[in-house]
């Protein structure tokens, strides 16, 4: 079983740009969407993963992520042919959503520095996968405020209801 340990962050600033090694491109979706997972009143919903299509560069997977909230899930990643992945976005719940990302090494970590675009534009995120859920890591400058476990954040969060679409007092806080 794949388990996925991450910690995810605001960026502030744009010192991280000239630390960048690589940008890939990417556009995704998910076959199911927020109120499949979790219902209003915030008990769980039926569905137990988040199924996204994403093409990156010139690559193209099938994600499953469990539920959980916080920053260890199971995750499984499945290469798709392209022309597969752009016949399951053209079926994706929501909006798709846009981002450049950017990798960046720092002190012996990858980060993995999200500029969106589109309906998500203005926000940038930075994340970095651990090998265990209490492994030390050095914070770059250009690290802000932790949201790994703000759900607003989440791609699939961003898919329903996109970063313009929040008031300047959540932008702000």
């Amino acid at each position: 079983m794949a388990i996925e340990i991450e910690r995810k962050f605001l960026v502030v600033g744009d010192a991280w740009r000239a630390a960048a090694h690589k940008v890939v491109p990417m556009a995704q979706g998910y076959l199911n969407d927020l109120a499949a997972l979790n219902l209003p009143d915030g008990s769980a919903g039926a569905m137990k993963a988040s199924v996204r299509v994403r093409i990156a560069g010139d690559a193209a997977f099938l994600n499953l992520k469990s539920r959980e909230l916080g920053h260890t899930r199971q995750e499984f990643d499945y290469a798709i042919p392209v022309d597969d992945a752009r016949a399951l976005l053209a079926l994706s719940v929501g909006g798709l959503v846009d981002k450049r990302r950017h990798y960046v090494h720092h002190d012996g970590h990858l980060w993995e520095v999200d500029e969106f675009l589109g309906d998500n534009a203005g926000l940038v995120v930075a994340e970095i996968e651990l090998g265990r859920a209490d492994e030390p890591f050095s914070r770059p400058a250009w690290l802000g405020r932790e949201v790994t476990d703000e759900p607003r954040y989440y791609n699939l969060a961003l898919a329903t209801r996109p970063y313009a679409r929040w008031t300047a007092a959540e932008q702000h806080r």
